[in-house]
């Protein structure tokens, strides 16, 4: 949401705030990274507001990508890079477009806060989900190719690949609402009625399914990597909040795209038709499909809009807060605090329309 893809695209020079000992970092991967060769460059990617990301290069020009915790005072559980990179290296045995996981440091000596070596994927990052850099006839296979990475990470064995105690089974929407409640009072910086409601109205509503499969957390257009010319996914990125949860709370993540605005870079007001572009209803059809499960019944669908939208609230609080004490990585994460009230009454719009608000 309100991600402006120009401030994401590329790389920078490395922030003074993420500048790290590359000759030790250079030493690390000679001795863990199989064909790595010296010496070592190292540019920053404009995006990751999490946790900083870099694209390194080596001596012989083959790329990599580091990712690491943010240094400074951090919220509880936050920026969790060792699994992420656990999660990646499972799901490289597997059809889930990923890129190869190379290796993990957990060592603060060697750039400062723990970090994990990966692939780097030469490919395009879609930031715009009416997608004007693509034809418009090739539209529609573009957002199926996303809708079926996330149908194949939704069939995957999670314990066939070590996983089954990457999260607990159950009970996912009821602890991911306390988990980004606690983190977003921890992080409060203003009352805001909406969100005050939403606290109070999502935990007494939950849904009674509690399929359990393995989710990315923060799955959406700009954190998959496609192929230059294909509609065709390379890797999925950024895992960092990824878990064991519920796939329909996830999809509806994914589609949250269809109920917010333009300027949040969402698809409300444009019209679908001209563009070349499938409606909600359309994708969600092709994932269920795809996946081999029924689609939810309205009043289901609708409450896991209202608690996604809540989620967005909490998560944006945090980078916006973070952006106060100079720990968020991008230079744009001080405009996340401007989304938080606006995601929250959306939220609280949905369950008012669904006649949960007189509850």
């Amino acid at each position: 949401m309100a991600r402006r893809g120009e401030d994401f695209i590329g790389t920078m020079a490395v922030q003074e705030k993420h500048r790290f000992d590359e000759q030790a970092l250079a030493r690390f991967m000679a001795a863990n990274v199989e064909g790595f060769t010296p010496p070592l460059t190292a540019e920053q990617f404009r995006g990751g507001q999490s946790n900083p990301t870099y694209r390194l290069t080596d001596g012989a020009g083959r790329r990599y990508v580091l990712r690491r915790k943010p240094p400074g005072k951090l919220l509880p559980s936050a920026h969790a890079v060792d699994r992420e990179f656990r999660v990646i290296a499972a799901l490289n045995r597997t059809d889930v477009p990923t890129p190869r996981a190379y290796a993990l440091s957990e060592d603060e000596s060697v750039v400062g806060t723990p970090f994990y070596i990966m692939e780097y994927c030469d490919g395009r990052v879609l930031w715009d989900p009416t997608l004007p850099d693509v034809p418009r006839e090739g539209r529609l296979a573009i957002y199926r190719a996303k809708f079926e990475a996330l149908a194949r990470l939704h069939l995957v064995d999670y314990a066939a690949l070590g996983l089954a105690d990457f999260g607990r089974p159950g009970s996912y929407v009821a602890r991911q609402i306390s988990r980004w409640g606690k983190q977003y009072k921890a992080s409060e910086t203003e009352k805001i009625e909406s969100m005050d409601r939403l606290f109070e109205w999502l935990p007494s509503n939950l849904p009674a399914n509690d399929e359990t499969v393995l989710v990315h957390g923060d799955f959406r257009l700009d954190n998959m990597i496609f192929h230059a010319s294909e509609p065709r996914v390379l890797g999925i990125i950024d895992w960092e909040i990824s878990t064991l949860g519920d796939p329909l709370a996830e999809l509806a993540y994914l589609c949250m795209l269809w109920r917010t605005p333009k300027d949040w870079n969402g698809l409300l007001g444009h019209d679908l038709d001209e563009l070349g572009l499938p409606t909600e209803a359309e994708m969600v059809s092709y994932y269920c499909k795809l996946a081999g499960r029924t689609a939810p019944e309205p009043a289901l669908w609708e409450f896991y809009m209202a608690y996604n939208l809540f989620r967005v609230s909490c998560i944006r609080q945090g980078v916006y807060a973070r952006s106060l004490d100079g720990t968020a990585s991008n230079v744009r994460a001080a405009e996340s605090g401007k989304l938080v009230k606006p995601a929250a009454d959306l939220a609280w719009s949905i369950v008012a329309n669904m006649g949960g608000a007189s509850r």
